[in-house]
């Protein structure tokens, strides 16, 4: 028999008690976390108790408030991803000068690349984000521009800051630079972000 309200208690379930777990373990009010879904508090209310079923775009709008995959919503076992990524020639993408390695998996939170920066590339690109990076110098020395401070780095040197800082970045001698480069990866690729647009495989 069909719940009062329309709903299918028995077509997803288990996606109500988790759909309240996740909310509860997140600290989020019923009301808060219902504004940021754009839902009303009674309509997430009936998701919760499994008297409303959730569309795929409601799934899709929690799990990220949730900071999760409709997968786990759904209580799916996402599929085994190698953590490991073998060294070799290196051979990647080019972006607004710069030549880039995927050095992480797909499908996580963060980006993890292998960059070479030639000289001077990109030296007047300012950008601004949200997120994180992080960055270490393998190889020849990089300028960074954080804000109003510039910053030398030689090999070994590091740096992490909050990508709303404005920053640019260029490599200082001839030869130009490689570093590994980990971002978090919120709203576009890395081509989007800080590599810029118009990538070209070679």
């Amino acid at each position: 028999m069909n719940p009062p309200d329309g709903g299918v208690a028995d077509e997803l379930p288990g996606v109500a008690p988790r759909l309240r777990d996740l909310r509860r373990s997140r600290g989020l009010t019923l009301e808060t976390a219902a504004q940021r879904a754009g839902l009303s508090p009674a309509h997430l209310s009936r998701l919760e108790t499994g008297r409303r079923q959730p569309s795929l775009p409601m799934l899709l709008g929690l799990a990220r408030i949730y900071g999760t995959t409709v997968s786990e919503l759904l209580g799916e076992t996402p599929p085994e991803r190698d953590a490991i990524i073998r060294g070799g020639k290196f051979e990647g993408a080019e972006a607004d000068g710069w030549m880039y390695q995927q050095a992480g998996g797909s499908g996580r939170a963060m980006q993890a690349l292998r960059v070479r920066v030639p000289q001077a590339a990109q030296s007047d690109l300012v950008r601004v984000h949200p997120g994180e990076e992080w960055l270490y110098v393998l190889a020849g020395h990089l300028r960074v521009w954080l804000g109003e401070t510039v910053h030398d780095l030689a090999p070994g040197d590091s740096a992490h800051f909050d990508s709303l800082t404005p920053h640019r970045i260029t490599a200082v001698d001839r030869d130009g630079a490689e570093l590994l480069f980990v971002h978090t990866l919120l709203l576009s690729p890395a081509a989007e972000l800080c590599l810029g647009s118009g990538i070209h495989r070679r």
